[in-house]
């Protein structure tokens, strides 16, 4: 599992950046199911969203 975690921002980019910095390159070895997660929390309304995408090599 990956999880990047956004303050402000939205869940999809912090999918998107996963993604585009290539994080996944570090776990390369790993022949698992890989998931990535994005969640952002919101300082105005004090919540939280959450993205879960399942990682194809």
């Amino acid at each position: 599992m990956i999880i990047e975690l956004k303050y402000d921002k939205s869940a999809d980019g912090a999918i998107r950046q996963i993604r585009e910095k290539r994080y996944s390159g570090v776990l390369a070895h790993y022949a698992g199911n890989l998931l990535l997660v994005g969640i952002n929390y919101d300082k105005k309304t004090k919540e939280h969203e959450c993205e879960i995408q399942r990682f194809v090599r």
